[in-house]
């Protein structure tokens, strides 16, 4: 294992698998001293952010070959092919270890639930499937991030999350790959790969990105009656709209603004994450 390994997965981009870990645990005293928690915790960050980001490079060499976002730990590596090549079986000796010890404390479920996620991860990736190009599918296929929720309840036995808060993280899931999507347009169009947001163009895309933050906001209060994070939520729709008519509009970010607000995301995930922890709103309807 090496610092490329490291940016292959993408630390900068771990916050949704750990956002979403976290979720369940919002009606929870003690949960911090359980040594269960904190081995799902390890395995939501690098070992499966390698699996979904390395299989991903494995298959995108030639986007990310002109992709200038990429090259570092926030958005991910640019590796060579000769190193992409070996990357599917690191991942399969990352992954064994933890299949078995995760099937061995919480049974067959749970070894159902780690394959469904290699099965989204191939699909997504690999052909004759490879929806990742064959938008919108490769934004629905991004619900499989709630998978981590499942994950969370299966290993640590706790209650299955409310339907109303797998809707809410699907759409943050929605969201997340959007954004990612937008700052990907020129690389993707270079390379000749199909996106929702190449189709789409930068406009109508944080459009839709904005239409899903306000549907995550009034979902938020209407459902969970949490004003705070619906708040958050509504003051990050209202930069969008900004960006959109005034700032941006429909000229690409430059290298230093992405990393901006790449940690800006970081920011706001860590400070929503300890919210929700605290409140436990997101299991209550």
């Amino acid at each position: 294992m090496s610092l490329l390994d490291i940016k292959i997965s993408r630390p900068g981009l771990w916050f949704p698998t750990i956002w979403i870990y976290l979720v369940p645990f919002g009606n929870q005293d003690v949960f911090w001293k359980s040594w269960v928690f904190w081995l799902g915790l390890i395995f939501v960050t690098f070992p499966l952010n390698y699996l979904v980001y390395g299989l991903n490079d494995y298959n995108d060499d030639k986007a990310d070959a002109v992709n200038t976002r990429k090259g570092n730990f926030l958005f991910g590596a640019r590796a060579p092919r000769a190193f992409l090549d070996g990357l599917p079986k690191k991942i399969a000796m990352m992954m064994l270890p933890f299949f078995i010890l995760f099937s061995y404390l919480a049974g067959f479920m749970m070894l159902l639930l780690l394959m469904f996620m290699v099965v989204v991860n191939i699909l997504y990736n690999f052909r004759p499937f490879r929806i990742k190009e064959r938008p919108p599918f490769e934004i629905v296929i991004q619900m499989g991030y709630v998978t981590t929720a499942f994950f969370a309840t299966e290993l640590n036995n706790l209650d299955i999350l409310p339907w109303q808060t797998l809707v809410y993280l699907t759409l943050f899931a929605f969201q997340a790959h959007i954004a990612g999507e937008i700052m990907d347009i020129e690389p993707d169009l270079e390379s000749g790969k199909r996106t929702t947001a190449t189709l789409l163009g930068r406009k109508r895309s944080k459009l839709v990105m904005l239409a899903l933050l306000l549907l995550e906001s009034f979902l938020v209060w209407y459902w969970f009656r949490d004003m705070v994070l619906a708040l958050f939520l509504l003051v990050f729709a209202l930069w969008l709209v900004f960006d959109v008519l005034i700032f941006f509009k429909d000229r690409p970010y430059t290298l230093s603004q992405m990393k901006l607000f790449g940690y800006a995301i970081n920011l706001s995930a860590i400070l929503t994450m300890i919210w929700v922890l605290y409140t436990g709103k997101l299991l209550v309807v």
